[in-house]
């Protein structure tokens, strides 16, 4: 079912419309500068600490990073059957029905896209303090009162126009990329002579204990996420039966690469017990090699490289509560598109107002971690549908057809299963009360919205 505001506004009457003018190296860019935000450079210390072994740490990107594109390429079968406004929203809708999709939609609300945009604001906060010298313990009462700024901005930057937002996407990708590359060649060829050495790589624990290591992976793919929120653009993408495939392809290869050669880099620099203590690894690891200048420089850059996903973060999510309330699960003002900007203003702002609210109460990992748990299980469901939608709909239009299928789906799935189980077993009472929020959707919309058709 086809949302009438994925429809260009005709001659001037009717609905106003989204505009499809994101083209596929602009698509490839909002998936990369999603994905490549906070994590790389804030999460390695977290995984080191839970994996203490420099093997295993590579271990675990790389598996993150084989689930990661199961589902891109699991996801893009279903982004070119349905190229519509709200992705994820959109997939439960058609593969699983209304109430599955409503409850997405409500965990989106109360948990999902706060949690997201306030990790990620608190890292540009962090980086940003490091960058002037200053304290960038998360501790410190400036971390999330920058943190709650970075995000109001980001909303109004979004709000004026959806080629403003996604231009600026593309402008701190390639500074992130480049920082990246310059961090990964800099290590590599300039750290022997700053005591880097691959010995670091035979260091660490004589074994990682299971329970541990599957926390590890929901730290790393909390670094992975991002690769699926193009789809909530859908309605915004130029050819999106041809793009929309091949830019979450294209771009979750390159986040994979990226990230495995980034790790490599910090444990040749650093043992991995050092990792561990530094929670703003790219900065440390260019002060081994530069000293402060190079920290200052590259805090520099990861602060605007995270306040580009933090802007690309704001111009795809709220397109959730948009298509929602287009169906009716919604309030009806959330679908209102501004009508000089053509862009969905109040999503916007509501998914602003609750990042700042969950960014001045919570920490980085308590906000990563929630994030990670509530929607990966969401991504199985959507990747679940191919299977569903296969068999109850075979005559749907496909322009492409989800590479691997039907293994590499089920790998997907398989990999989110492990994750939930082993976080209910090793913290049981925090992934209980979180998926108790979530489950709190389900009598919500039996009230109020069930009835709406």
């Amino acid at each position: 079912m086809k949302s009438r505001l994925d429809e260009k506004r005709g001659d001037g009457e009717g609905p106003v419309g989204l505009v499809r003018q994101l083209g596929f190296w602009r698509s490839v860019g909002i998936v990369v500068g999603i994905t490549i935000g906070s994590g790389i450079f804030r999460a390695p210390a977290s995984i080191a600490d839970r994996v203490p072994d420099a093997r295993a740490v590579l271990g675990v990107w790389i598996l993150a990073g084989l689930i990661t594109l199961s589902g891109s390429l699991s996801l893009a079968e279903l982004s070119a059957a349905f190229p519509h406004t709200g992705g994820l929203y959109v997939y439960l809708r058609e593969g699983w029905g209304r109430g599955v999709a409503f409850l997405f939609g409500w965990s989106q609300l109360v948990l999902l896209r706060a949690s997201a945009l306030g990790a990620m604001a608190t890292v540009f906060a962090e980086y940003f303090l490091r960058s002037v010298g200053k304290n960038a313990g998360e501790g410190s009462q400036a971390v999330h009162y920058l943190a709650a700024g970075a995000i109001v901005f980001a909303a109004l930057l979004n709000i004026r126009g959806t080629h403003w937002g996604a231009s600026l996407v593309g402008i701190t990708t390639v500074a992130k990329c480049g920082a990246l590359v310059a961090l990964v060649g800099a290590s590599l060829l300039l750290g022997g002579a700053r005591g880097a050495t691959f010995n670091h790589f035979c260091s660490g624990a004589a074994a990682v204990k299971p329970g541990l290591f599957g926390l590890a992976l929901i730290s790393v793919l909390w670094a992975y996420d991002g690769w699926a929120d193009l789809s909530f653009a859908g309605g915004e993408i130029e050819n999106p039966q041809k793009n929309l495939p091949r830019a979450l392809i294209l771009g979750t290869l390159a986040i994979v690469a990226t990230y495995v050669f980034a790790n490599v880099a910090y444990l040749y620099v650093s043992p991995v017990d050092k990792v561990a203590q530094s929670p703003l690894v790219a900065a440390d690891t260019m002060a081994v090699l530069f000293g402060n200048v190079g920290g200052t420089i590259v805090s520099v850059v990861v602060m605007i490289s995270t306040f580009g996903a933090l802007n690309a973060m704001m111009l795809a999510a709220p397109r959730v509560f948009f298509a929602m309330a287009d169906d009716g699960l919604f309030f009806k003002a959330l679908a209102k598109v501004h009508a000089k900007y053509r862009t969905p203003h109040v999503a916007i702002g509501l998914a602003a107002c609750l990042g700042v609210a969950f960014v001045l109460a919570r920490t980085f990992e308590q906000l990563a971690d929630t994030f990670v748990l509530v929607i990966w299980p969401f991504y199985a469901l959507v990747v679940a549908a191919l299977y569903r939608l296969r068999r109850k709909r075979p005559d749907l239009q496909r322009p492409y057809r989800a590479l691997g299928y039907p293994v590499l789906p089920l790998f997907f799935i398989a990999g989110v299963i492990y994750v939930i189980a082993n976080a209910l077993l090793t913290e049981t009472l925090w992934t209980s009360v979180v998926f108790g929020i979530v489950l709190a959707g389900v009598p919500v919309y039996w009230l109020f919205f069930r009835r709406v058709s």
